[in-house]
């Protein structure tokens, strides 16, 4: 690193020191210093005869009476005790030597001696020169005289300890000429400028062959000439009294730097020597010659603590801060100068020196920590002055105020680091994977990458923003919007691989929640104090949506296992032909297994470790309520119900004596009313609707129903597991449509099984047998026998919870039936009143066959049910005429009626009731007896009966 640039001429660093060395020494004695030049040996003759040109330090030091005030506005700490006890063991300290070297034995000539690394010998043939010069050019100033010239006329190969090392000289006094007279002139020539071009000739011979410099040496008079009048130009063309022969830059700043380098301690490079002030100031005594001033000086000052800092191995931190603090002044130096030549060097010194912060600083997490946080805080604030004083701005490319241009930096040092430091953990997960594939690891790469992010952000919170803020309020608030974008970053292609559901894509979304809740949480908490809330960095962080991300993916499992589930039960239904043989807990396989594949489902629902069960089991459950539903209706479908079996009233016609024809035949059941549909079953269809099939499907629905129930209960509970206590209602009601269309469905099947018993398949021994023909040989022994094969086996089929309920609905079909037989008997059947009471005494047959000694259905209820038709039998025993009577007085306006106009048929109520007209209508209906036959024709003019016309439905 050379912020000064290059000199363009092949000077070596120890010729360039050797000149540094000379013009020192030269302007120390020039100013007439308190201070003595003279050197004070502490070795015999003997002994500097045989030190080699390069020596390693002897025990040095001057006498001080106040620590250096330079160190301590640099904050550099004095020598301890210490170093001065490690300096006593070094060569040359031990014997007498080391008692006689008291602090006041050595001057500043002959400590910058040693620190410059100069040989006794080199010094000794210098101030040589120097005296000869002085003896000639009595009252001269250094400065306006051409020190290297000088000492070229006075120097003689016997100086040398050889004439190779005088050449060697020579050759660099001439490079000397060719650097600071050509190349970089403190005033530009002229390209036409005949003394320069003919300095360059002579230049050019003296590098081929040595030039003769005795006091009579025409090429040194020649050379003397060119020198003198190319070093003593001035700007208004007059002769200047002072010569310009090395302060062009950068060749006087590459001499004033390996001034300022001899301030640092041989024995510890890393430190300053105690005695820098006394140091600095014989060196600012070169100014004059090399043309620097106290803005020169701060600037490489600047760059010499800076530099040392760098080539030592960034071991010693102080001289950091040192180099932080001589900023200042640099800073203050660059709002007062503009001179251009102080620019372009400040510029570049500060932009080598901001590129090196900038290094450290894009990536601070690797270098700095809790035990070195101090350093971070002066290569911060090098930086940020740095860039203050150039006042660069890659973005705007304008000048900003001190704070813009900071907090920029900052801002792009914390983006670049932070990202740079999740990138090594991203590392770090993936190659901790690979070496442990074979391993089971109990998390998933983003979650622990997700929780090492975590840790960043809180590390970067403790230990790195209180440094930050300084130049960047909003640090944290930047460190962690910028891993919040890295983490998106990974999030986003993770996700777009996940195809179903899985645990680890849970685990990931629950770590990528988790680490966005507390990054906004710091992020918010950073930025309360801005001025708009930090809008500009909250909006940095696009949410990751990793709960609706989850939830779609949840949604998208509940409709798999849902869609699974509908196909099941449309595939198992059609191969399902509940048999109760086969059954053995008399429910039907497919229901069981469509309740253990729900119960599952729900399970394995709450064993997902999500944070949203309250919110999607309603889906879930309706989902399955659809399923199960779909079910039930099926399981429903084709049983028939009530009005299915149940057989149409036939119009009223008037019985004649000879109307006993026939029975109850297969054609006339198949005769509907109008409005009915028409439900025959082959043999087929029956033996699939038996009675044991329709009581297994009873059974399903029950057992639906209460296994459904208990789900509900298991699914709260669940719900409080998983800690959701005030959610549990959640699960209430969500099955309500199963659960409904399971009592609908057991209410259906039974009064279709009840309805198909009596009028269906027992209509061989009631509807077409019971009362046809001669009464007393058609009685309802033979129904009651069968019922009663019927009635057993619904007892031994059906759950004992629904059975009630089903030989319940069967009493009341066979009442129902009863009642249709008396009062809509059809064509074949006619009555007396005399029949009356066999008909009474087998109607209490029946309800005792549903009593069965107190075994069967509760007497009340049978005593209820069978009010219908005990209140009836009064009317079958009336005779006709107080029938007719009763009618006409039940019939509106019938005693006002002409004669000669019929009257309405009543209307049916739905009801069989002893004062209701159609009910009386129907008894004189199938009164076999010409009196009722008479007034029906009159009255209502009712059509005799035919076999054709007086039959009703029946199944």
């Amino acid at each position: 690193m050379n912020p000064f640039g290059k000199l363009g001429v092949d000077l070596s660093p120890s010729e360039l020191q050797e000149t540094a060395y000379e013009i020192l020494v030269g302007a120390c004695r020039s100013t007439g210093s308190g201070r003595r030049l003279t050197y004070v040996s502490n070795s015999s003759s003997k002994e500097r005869a045989q030190q080699p040109p390069s020596l390693p330090l002897p025990h040095r030091s001057i006498r001080t009476s106040a620590a250096s005030k330079v160190k301590k506005a640099l904050g550099l700490k004095p020598e301890t005790n210490k170093s001065e006890e490690n300096n006593s063991g070094e060569p040359g300290a031990g014997g007498h030597g080391n008692a006689e070297r008291k602090r006041g034995g050595f001057t500043v000539g002959e400590l910058m001696r040693v620190q410059m690394r100069v040989s006794e010998q080199t010094d000794s043939r210098v101030r040589r020169g120097l005296l000869r010069v002085a003896a000639g050019q009595l009252g001269r100033r250094i400065e306006s005289m051409v020190l290297p010239l000088e000492l070229l006329h006075h120097f003689r190969s016997s100086d040398f300890t050889s004439r190779q090392e005088y050449e060697a000289w020579q050759r660099k006094t001439f490079k000397i000429f060719e650097a600071g007279l050509l190349v970089h002139p403190y005033l530009p020539h002229d390209k036409s400028e005949t003394v320069a071009q003919r300095l360059r000739q002579i230049l050019q011979t003296a590098s081929e062959k040595p030039i003769e410099t005795g006091k009579f040496s025409e090429p040194m008079h020649i050379l003397s000439d060119v020198v003198t009048s190319l070093a003593c130009r001035s700007f208004d063309g007059s002769v200047s009294d002072i010569c310009h022969w090395a302060d062009g830059i950068p060749l006087n700043l590459h001499l004033y730097r390996i001034l300022l380098e001899a301030c640092f301690d041989l024995n510890d490079e890393t430190s300053l020597i105690e005695e820098v002030d006394e140091v600095l100031e014989q060196i600012k005594k070169t100014w004059l010659i090399l043309g620097i001033n106290q803005e020169f000086h701060n600037l490489c000052f600047l760059w010499v603590l800076f530099h040392q800092y760098v080539a030592t191995g960034e071991i010693e931190d102080d001289l950091l801060h040192a180099a932080d603090r001589m900023m200042v002044e640099v800073a203050k130096d660059a709002n007062s100068i503009h001179d251009p030549d102080y620019s372009k060097i400040l510029n570049s010194t500060l932009s080598l020196m901001l590129d090196w912060a900038k290094k450290r600083l894009r990536q601070y997490h690797d270098i700095f920590y809790r035990g070195n946080i101090e350093l971070m805080e002066s290569v911060l604030s090098l930086g940020a002055s740095a860039a203050k004083i150039l006042d660069i701005s890659h973005e705007y490319g304008k000048k900003r105020n001190e704070l813009d241009v900071a907090c920029s930096r900052v801002d792009a040092y914390i983006r670049s680091s932070v990202r740079s430091a999740f990138s090594q953990e991203r590392e770090k997960v993936i190659s901790g994977r690979k070496s442990s594939r074979k391993q089971q690891s109990p998390l998933p790469a983003l979650s622990i990458l997700a929780q090492n992010t975590l840790d960043l952000a809180f590390t970067e919170k403790e230990i790195y923003s209180p440094i930050l803020k300084r130049w960047h309020p909003f640090a944290t608030g930047v460190a962690v919007a910028t891993l919040h974008a890295c983490y998106a970053i990974e999030l986003q292609k993770f996700v777009s691989s996940i195809s179903e559901l899985n645990p680890e894509a849970i685990q990931v979304l629950l770590a990528a929640e988790k680490l966005e809740k507390e990054l906004v949480e710091m992020a918010v908490a950073d930025l309360v104090e801005s001025e708009d809330g930090g809008k500009a960095i909250i909006q940095e962080m696009s949410p990751y949506e990793a709960e609706a991300v989850m939830n779609n993916l949840v949604k998208s499992w509940i409709l798999t296992r849902v869609d699974r589930l509908s196909e099941w039960v449309d595939r198992n239904l059609q191969l399902e032909d509940w048999n109760p043989q086969v059954n053995k807990g008399r429910f039907a396989p497919s229901a069981v297994e469509v309740l253990r594949i729900m119960d599952e489902t729900l399970e394995a629902f709450f064993l997902l470790p999500i944070p949203m069960h309250p919110v999607l089991l309603p889906e879930l459950m309706g989902g399955l309520d659809k399923c199960l539903l779909n079910y039930i209706v099926k399981t429903k479908s084709g049983c028939g119900s009530r009005l299915t079996f149940t057989p149409t009233l036939p119009p009223p016609t008037r019985c004649t004596t000879s109307s006993k024809l026939g029975a109850f035949k297969v054609k006339d059941r198949l005769f509907m009313g109008p409005g009915r549909k028409s439900q025959v079953y082959s043999r087929n269809g029956d033996d699939f609707f038996t009675v044991p099939r329709l009581c297994l499907r009873i059974n399903t629905l029950y057992n639906i129903r209460k296994e459904l129930e208990a789900l509900e209960q298991r699914t709260m509970v669940n719900l409080r597991n998983c800690g959701f206590p005030d959610d549990q209602n959640v699960a209430n009601g969500k099955l309500a449509l199963s659960i409904a269309s399971c009592t609908e469905g057991i209410l259906q099947i039974s009064e279709a099984t009840a309805y198909k018993i009596v009028f269906h398949d027992l209509g061989h021994v009631f509807g077409d047998y019971l009362y046809i023909g001669d009464i007393s040989s058609s009685r309802i022994e033979p129904f009651l026998q069968e019922l009663e094969q019927n009635l057993e086996v619904i007892s031994l089929t059906v759950h004992d919870r629904v059975r009630t309920r089903v030989i319940t609905d069967v009493m009341k079909a066979s009442f129902e039936g009863f009642l249709l037989v008396l009062l809509g008997g059809g064509h074949s059947r006619a009555f007396t009143p005399h029949d009356a009471s066999v008909m009474e005494e087998d109607f209490k047959f029946l309800a005792d066959l549903f009593w069965s000694n107190g075994d069967g259905l509760p007497a009340d209820l049978i005593d209820k049910l069978s009010h219908s038709v005990t209140s009836l039998f009064s009317l079958l025993r009336a005779d006709t005429g107080s029938l007719i009577e009763q009618l006409k007085r039940s019939t509106p306006d019938s005693n006002g009626t002409s004669a000669k106009l019929r009257l309405p048929l009543p209307s049916v109520t739905g009801q069989w009731r002893p004062t209701d007209p159609n009910t009386i209508l129907h008894v004189l209906c199938n009164r076999n007896d010409k009196t009722a036959s008479k007034f029906l024709k009159k009255t209502y003019d009712l059509p005799k009966r035919s076999k054709h016309n007086s039959s009703y439905d029946a199944l």
